[in-house]
C-alpha cells in the first residue's frame, strides 16, 4: 500500500518499538560455535525466572549478550491488585550484572527483536524494555479501559524494576523516543526515586490540550519557504482532486480488505490523511528530500493524479485511518483523548471549501464502545512538576520535528537537568545529532548517572565517548511509519 522511497529506506528514527540489544563483548565460543558469555550469564536465566510473575517466552542468541522475551504478571489495577492480572511482555537484554541497567520503553508494542537505544549504547549496559499496557498482547482480558492511565503504566514499569533491581543492583537510567520519551517522564514523576537518571527523546508535552498555537507557529516557520510552499501546494492539490483521487482510494479498499466504521467513512479518511501530509514530512524526512520531485511533485497543479496519489501515500499512508490501520493504535488514541492530548492545527493555505472536517481528535479513532473523558490536570501536573523537581534528566529535541513545538522545560527548581535541540533534525533527534558541546556534555552526564563515567571525564566533558561501538546492525533504528509520537 505505502510505497518506499530512497529518502524513506534511509530514514533514521529513534522511536516506537526500538528495543534491545548491543555492541559485541568478550564471548567465547563453545564445542557447538555458540558464543557463551563469560560472566554471570551463564545462569541469568534461572535468576529471571526465579522472579515471582516471570516466565519464558523465548531466548534469542546474540554475541556478547542474552536476549531474553519473557511475561511478567501485573495487576490491571495497581490500587486494587487483587482485581485480576494481565500479562505484561518485557525483553531483557543481559550484558553484565556488574554494568548499568538502561529502562528503555517506545510506549507502544515492545520489539522482539534484539536492538540498542542510544544510552545503553553509551554507558555499554543491560536493557531492559517494557511493552505499554493494552497494546496487545499485553492487555488484559477483558479490557477495562480506565485502567490505561499514565499512572498505571508508571506503575508497570515499577514494579518491574523493583523486581529486577535485585539482580541489577548498579546504577539505572530509563530512556524513550517520543510516546517513549513522555513514559519515561511520567515513570520519573510518579516514581522520582526509582531512576538514576532521564534520557528523554523527542517527547511532546501538551500540557493545555485546547491551546496548540505553538504547532502552526511552527509550521509557518520551518525550513525554507520554497519548501513550504511545495509540501502546501500538494496537500492542497489532494483536496482539490478530491473525487478522482478517493476513486482510486476506493479501488485499493475494495482490494485490499480496508473497512472504515471507527472513522466513519472513507471520506472522512481521505481528508485525515491528506491533512497528516505537512506534518508527516517534518516528522520522518529531511530538508533535503523537499527537492526530490519522485517525493514532492515540484508542480502540484500540472502533477498527475497519481503522482499526486503516491506523494501522499508515501508520506502520509492511506491505509492508516482505516480500521485495520487504527486497530494497533487504539491504546494511544484512547491516552490522547484522555489525558495526554492531541495537537490541532489550521491550514492557512487551504480554502475553507475544501476542509470538510479538519484535524479530527482522538475521540474519533477509538471504537465507540470504549468510553472516554478528558483529564484536563494530568498533562499540567507532569509539566509543573518537571520545571520545579526535574533532577537528572535530559530532553533531546529535533529543530524540524513538529512534535517539539511544545516541549518539557526545566525551572529553577531543577537540578542537572538539559533540554537541547539538534539542529537540522526531525524525530529521530538524539545525542548523537546535538552540536558538539552539547553532545559532550549530555554523553558525560549519562555516563556520570550511570556511574561509569571515568575521572578524565568527570574532569573533562569534552573528552566523553559512548562506551561501545556503534554496531550498523544492533543500532539499526526502526523505523515506525506511524504520525502519531
Amino acid at each position: 500500500m505505502r510505497k518506499t522511497l530512497r529518502w524513506l529506506l534511509s530514514l533514521v528514527v529513534l522511536i516506537g518499538t526500538v528495543s534491545t540489544a548491543g555492541a559485541a563483548t568478550a564471548a567465547q565460543p563453545d564445542a557447538t560455535g555458540t558464543n557463551v558469555v563469560t560472566d554471570d550469564a551463564a545462569d541469568i536465566k534461572d535468576r529471571l525466572l526465579a522472579i515471582p510473575g516471570m516466565s519464558l517466552i523465548e531466548e534469542k542468541p546474540y554475541t556478547g549478550y542474552r536476549f531474553f522475551v519473557l511475561n511478567y504478571t501485573q495487576p490491571v489495577d495497581h490500587r486494587k491488585p487483587s482485581k485480576g492480572t494481565f500479562q505484561q511482555r518485557i525483553t531483557v537484554l543481559h550484558k553484565d550484572t556488574a554494568r548499568p541497567t538502561v529502562f528503555f520503553t517506545g510506549g507502544y508494542n515492545v520489539s522482539t527483536t534484539p536492538r540498542r537505544s542510544e544510552p545503553a549504547q553509551i554507558v555499554d549496559g543491560n536493557q531492559i524494555s517494557m511493552e505499554y499496557r493494552f497494546f496487545t498482547p499485553s492487555r488484559p482480558a477483558p479490557a477495562d479501559w480506565s485502567k490505561l492511565d499514565i499512572w498505571q503504566a508508571a506503575s508497570d514499569q515499577h514494579r518491574i524494576f523493583k523486581a529486577l533491581k535485585p539482580i541489577y543492583d548498579k546504577k539505572w537510567i530509563s530512556t524513550g523516543g517520543s510516546k517513549g520519551g513522555m513514559t519515561a517522564t511520567y515513570f520519573e514523576r510518579f516514581y522520582p526515586r526509582d531512576m538514576d537518571g532521564v534520557v528523554a527523546y523527542v517527547a511532546p508535552n501538551d500540557v493545555v490540550n485546547k491551546e496548540d498555537s505553538a504547532y502552526d507557529r511552527f509550521f509557518a516557520k520551518v525550513g525554507t519557504k520554497e519548501c513550504r510552499t511545495r509540501l502546501n501546494a500538494v496537500q492542497r492539490e489532494a483536496l482539490v482532486r478530491r473525487t478522482s483521487l478517493e476513486k482510486k482510494y476506493k479501488e485499493v479498499a475494495a482490494a485490499e480488505g480496508y473497512t472504515f466504521n471507527t472513522i466513519g467513512s472513507l471520506d472522512k479518511a481521505f481528508e485525515a490523511v491528506v491533512l497528516d501530509y505537512v506534518w508527516g514530512f517534518w516528522q520522518y524526512a529531511q530538508a533535503a528530500d523537499c527537492n526530490e520531485d519522485e517525493l514532492i511533485p515540484p508542480n502540484a497543479k500540472t502533477a498527475t493524479d497519481d503522482q499526486i496519489w503516491n506523494s501522499i501515500d508515501t508520506i502520509s499512508g492511506f491505509s492508516f485511518y482505516t480500521d485495520q490501520g487504527l486497530d494497533p493504535y487504539t491504546p494511544y488514541f484512547y491516552q490522547a483523548g484522555t489525558q495526554l492530548g492531541a495537537p490541532t492545527i489550521v491550514f492557512p493555505h487551504i480554502e475553507k471549501k475544501y476542509i470538510r472536517y479538519g484535524y479530527l481528535p482522538p475521540r474519533n479513532f477509538v471504537p465507540r464502545d470504549i468510553s472516554m473523558k478528558f483529564q484536563p490536570g494530568a498533562m499540567h501536573d507532569v509539566d509543573a512538576w518537571v520545571k520545579r523537581n526535574a533532577n537528572q534528566m535530559l530532553f533531546v529535541y529535533g529543530q524540524n520535528d513538529p512534535w517539539g513545538a511544545e516541549p518539557f522545560r526545566v525551572g529553577k527548581g531543577a537540578r542537572d537537568s538539559y533540554v537541547f535541540t539538534a539542529p537540522g533534525m526531525n524525530h529521530g533527534a538524539n545525542v548523537a545529532g546535538l552540536v558538539p558541546d552539547q553532545k559532550a556534555l549530555a554523553t558525560a552526564r549519562i555516563l556520570e548517572w550511570a556511574g561509569v563515567a571515568s575521572a578524565a571525564v568527570q574532569a573533562d566533558p569534552d573528552k566523553a565517548k559512548p562506551l561501545s561501538k556503534y554496531d550498523s546492525k544492533l543500532d539499526k533504528r526502526k523505523v515506525e511509519r506511524q504520525l502519531r509520537p
